[in-house]
């Protein structure tokens, strides 16, 4: 009976993931699209460094939604490497990813962040995810960049109106969660 309820759950799970897709735009407009709203961050935004961002977060995406192999809806391929059939491809994967590679851009007027969400919802997976901000600004007033939330196609938006997660700082969330390990003893400070 057991395993009759875990086939059901996985059978449930696929077929709710394989309908969480959104549309997309493509090409020029879409990267044209996150280029404005990057230049949008502020005027010490420089306009080459926007194109050049929006223009790699794209073509990152796609590189990454072929090295990860991606073929399958965000928490089926989850499965996957977690049962090591698939090498790479969890949230966190593309976050680090994405972020390393923008970083490789040498940005003056633009930084690169990390984000989480979840990490305090007890019954939600953490989902990590890369930011641009404008240099000096927190992350809280960036761009999203989440490659993982639509299955290796690039989801972007202002951080306040991701209307799905509520981000955090990633270095605010695992000086947290190394509080809490120390507090109860699990780990040393």
């Amino acid at each position: 009976m057991i395993g009759f309820l875990r086939a059901l759950a996985l059978v449930a799970t696929i077929a709710l993931a394989a309908c969480a897709t959104a549309p997309e735009m493509s090409g020029h407009a879409a990267v044209d699209s996150l280029s404005a709203a990057i230049r949008a961050l502020g005027p010490e935004v420089d306009a080459g460094e926007a194109e050049r961002a929006a223009a790699v977060a794209y073509s990152e995406t796609a590189a990454l939604a072929r090295s990860y192999q991606i073929t399958d809806p965000p928490l089926v391929h989850n499965m996957k490497v977690n049962m090591g059939l698939r090498p790479r491809g969890l949230c966190w994967h593309w976050a680090e990813d994405m972020e390393r590679r923008l970083k490789q851009e040498g940005f003056e007027t633009l930084e690169v962040r990390r984000a989480i969400a979840n990490a305090d919802n007890p019954f939600r997976i953490d989902h990590s995810t890369a930011i641009l901000t404008r240099r000096g600004d927190p992350f809280d007033r960036g761009i999203v960049l989440d490659p993982w939330r639509q299955g290796g196609v690039l989801f972007w938006a202002p951080v306040g109106e991701d209307d799905r997660y509520h981000w955090r700082a990633r270095e605010a969330v695992i000086a947290e969660k190394r509080d809490r390990l120390v507090a109860r003893g699990s780990a040393l400070p």
